[in-house]
């Protein structure tokens, strides 16, 4: 029901609304819309500019649809990260998408350099993503210490792709701050698009991905789909290469 183009028309705001739905979403269909915004601790102004754009009239209209919605996956009624990667790919499965993923790769294919850089398990991420890219011919290295220190004249032909799940992370956000001088291009693929990082960032990846937290810092939401993006940018660029 909800896809990758109307969830990046959402701001801040819209998005939690859409994160409670998610989240809850058996719960929403027996609610007005004044409990879900008092849940989602938003105003009921926002609730209808977000029912309006993912494409219905109000609040009842949305409760209907999604209800037809879930109705067709009763099969998995229960939260599940099978449902969730269908769903995933069921939404990212356009035009559009691969279009994006199109620029992306030939900006990558023009530079020399690129580095990834990120922290925790995105820095694990990061170091899968320059052994990939160089498994294609790519020129690419990681970085996964926050503090470590990168030439700039080094940076001058370089992607510098990011990855951070909520992309607020400061040691991420510090680090950004020595590219942003530079002629390297930045690019971010982190969970939605409304955080400081795909704000500093030139290009924005975003993958839109129920968040699962754990205590105060654990953060296990799926990566799959940063895998899934990766790959198919190193696969742009590799065919790139061989068509040149």
């Amino acid at each position: 029901m909800f896809s990758a183009a109307e969830i990046k028309s959402l701001n801040e705001t819209e998005l939690e609304v859409y994160k409670y739905i998610t989240k809850n979403r058996t719960e929403v269909l027996n609610m007005k819309i004044r409990d879900l915004a008092d849940a989602a601790h938003v105003s009921t102004t926002t609730v209808l500019r977000f029912c309006k754009k993912i494409g219905c009239e109000g609040y009842a209209e949305f409760k209907l649809k999604y209800k037809m919605e879930l109705s067709k996956n009763e099969v998995a009624k229960d939260y599940n990260d099978v449902h969730t990667m269908l769903q995933y790919f069921k939404r990212i499965d356009t035009e559009d998408f691969d279009n994006e993923l199109n620029k992306v790769a030939e900006l990558i294919y023009e530079r020399s350099n690129v580095i990834f850089l990120g922290i925790g398990t995105s820095g694990i991420l990061a170091k899968y993503g320059a052994r990939f890219f160089s498994n294609i011919g790519k020129f690419s290295q990681h970085i996964d210490d926050p503090f470590y220190p990168v030439p700039n004249r080094y940076l001058d032909d370089s992607v510098v792709i990011i990855l951070s799940v909520s992309g607020e992370t400061r040691e991420t956000i510090d680090q950004m701050h020595n590219f942003l001088n530079t002629k390297s291009v930045i690019l971010s693929i982190t969970n939605t698009n409304v955080n400081t990082i795909a704000s500093m960032s030139d290009i924005n990846l975003s993958y839109y991905m129920p968040m699962t937290i754990i205590g105060d810092s654990l953060n296990l939401t799926t990566q799959v789909p940063v895998l899934f993006i990766l790959e198919t940018l190193a696969k742009k660029v590799q065919k790139m290469e061989i068509d040149q």
